[in-house]
C-alpha cells in the first residue's frame, strides 16, 4: 500500500491567466486559493496545511513571487504543516501534501503555483532565465553562463538536436504538438492564444534556438492555480467526488544537470515515469488522458516515452500527424491548450485540466467516454515528476 492512496484532490481553483495583468502576485494567488477552497465546500478555517514549490525566489522575478507566510496571513490560516523549498519539482507541493495528509500531519492542504513572468519580463531577458552575473560560474550554471547560454531554450535545444540526430525526429513532428495545443486552446476561453495555427505557420516561425522555433516555446503569463489535497477518509463528505492520487514519483537518478547527463537524448522524466508505474497495478493502457509538460514541444514525445506509451526513440512517430494525441484520439493530450497556447503555469495548469476532465467539468473541450484515469507528467531537463489520478 502506498501513501498516495490515502490522499485525494478535492478541489481546484484558478485565477485569471493572461499577459501583463497588472495584478499583484498575492492577489492572483488568493483568487486561485479561494476558488479551490470553495470548490471543496470547505472554509479557510478548515485548511491546516500549505505547500508550494519552489517557494519565494527573489533572484528570478516573476518565477515564484509569493511566500507561504503571505498566503497564510492573507487567508488567516491556522497551519499544522507547511512546505515550500526551492529544491524539488513541479509536483513537489502535491506529493508532499499527500504524504502529510496520509501520515496525519494535516487534513486539508492548499497547494498553489503562482507566476508573474509576463509582467516581470524585460526586453533583455525572460524573467525565469539566469542572466550574466546572476549566478556564480562555479555553481550549476557553470557550463551555460560563460558561453552566454542564459535561456532554457538553448539548453533544451541541445536535447532536441540530439534526438533529431539519434532518432530522426523532424520539425513537422514537433509541429504536431504545437498544432494540437492550439486546436484545443480554441475551445478554452481562458487560453492566451486561440487563433488557428497551421503547419505552414509553424515552419515559417522565427527560430529561437535551432531546432526550436517560436511555437515550440511556452507562453510566459501572470496567473495562479491551486489544488486542495485532503485525507481520503475525510474527502468523501466534500462537495466533489475525490480524485484519488493513485501513484506519484519525482525520482531523479541521473545527473542533476541539463547538459551533463550520460545520455543527452534523455531527461529526468525517464526516471520519474518508471518509478511511478512501480507504485501501482495500473498500466499505460488504462490511461484515458494525458497532461504532459510542454514548456518546450520536445518534452512531450520524451514524456510519452518515459511513461511507456511508446518505446525509446519512438515519441516522434507517436505524435506525428497529431491523430493519436487529439481530443478524439487514442490518448487525448493537453486538452486545454497546454502551456504552448494556454499559458505557462509551470505545470499546475495541466494538473488543473486533468482534474476538470476527470470530474467532467471541461465544457466544450470535455473528452468523450467519462474518463477515469489521467496521468500528469511535469518538468524538463533534470526536473520531473509524474502522477496518476483516478476518479472514485
Amino acid at each position: 500500500m502506498t501513501h498516495e492512496r490515502d490522499s485525494a484532490i478535492t478541489g481546484i481553483g484558478i485565477s485569471r491567466v493572461g499577459r501583463r495583468l497588472d495584478r499583484s502576485a498575492l492577489a492572483l494567488t488568493i483568487d486561485a486559493a479561494l476558488a479551490a477552497i470553495s470548490d471543496t465546500g470547505l472554509q479557510p478555517k478548515d485548511i491546516d496545511g500549505l505547500a508550494s514549490w519552489p517557494g519565494l525566489m527573489k533572484d528570478f522575478p516573476g518565477l515564484s513571487p509569493v511566500a507561504l507566510w503571505e498566503v497564510k496571513e492573507a487567508l488567516g490560516l491556522q497551519l499544522s504543516w507547511f512546505s515550500g523549498v526551492c529544491e524539488g519539482n513541479q509536483l513537489s507541493s502535491v506529493i508532499d501534501a499527500s504524504m502529510a495528509v496520509a501520515t496525519g500531519r494535516a487534513r486539508h492542504v492548499l497547494c498553489f503555483r503562482t507566476l508573474t513572468e509576463s509582467s516581470s519580463q524585460t526586453p533583455e531577458r525572460r524573467a525565469s532565465s539566469p542572466g550574466a552575473g546572476e549566478a556564480r560560474v562555479g555553481d550549476r550554471y557553470q557550463w551555460q553562463l560563460p558561453f552566454k547560454a542564459y535561456s532554457a531554450t538553448t539548453w533544451t535545444a541541445l536535447i532536441a538536436q540530439a534526438r533529431f540526430h539519434e532518432f530522426g525526429m523532424t520539425r513537422e513532428q514537433l509541429g504536431a504538438v504545437a498544432l494540437n495545443a492550439r486546436r484545443n486552446a480554441a475551445d478554452n476561453p481562458d487560453a492566451v492564444y486561440r487563433a488557428p495555427l497551421t503547419m505552414a505557420d509553424y515552419l515559417a516561425a522565427r527560430m529561437i534556438s535551432t531546432p526550436l522555433c517560436l511555437y515550440d516555446c511556452d507562453v510566459p503569463i501572470d496567473g495562479s492555480a491551486a489544488v486542495i489535497v485532503s485525507a481520503l477518509d475525510g474527502a468523501r463528505d466534500l462537495r466533489r467526488a475525490p480524485l484519488r492520487i493513485e501513484a506519484a514519483s519525482g525520482a531523479l537518478r541521473g545527473r542533476d544537470s541539463w547538459d551533463q547527463r550520460a545520455d543527452l537524448t534523455s531527461m529526468a522524466a525517464m526516471d520519474a515515469g518508471p518509478a511511478m508505474w512501480a507504485r501501482t497495478d495500473l498500466k499505460p493502457a488504462d490511461v484515458d488522458l494525458a497532461q504532459l509538460y510542454d514548456g518546450f514541444s520536445i518534452f512531450v514525445p520524451m514524456w510519452l516515452e518515459a511513461l511507456g506509451f511508446c518505446g525509446r526513440g519512438e515519441g516522434g512517430a507517436f505524435i506525428e500527424g497529431g491523430e493519436r494525441i487529439a481530443r478524439t484520439g487514442a490518448l487525448p493530450l493537453n486538452t486545454a491548450g497546454g502551456q504552448l497556447s494556454a499559458g505557462r503555469l509551470h505545470g499546475f495548469g495541466l494538473l488543473y485540466e486533468a482534474c476538470l476532465q476527470l470530474w467532467g467539468r471541461a465544457g466544450d473541450r470535455q473528452i468523450a467516454g467519462s474518463p477515469e484515469v489521467a496521468v500528469v507528467g511535469l518538468g524538463g531537463g533534470p526536473i520531473a515528476a509524474s502522477m496518476l489520478l483516478t476518479r472514485q
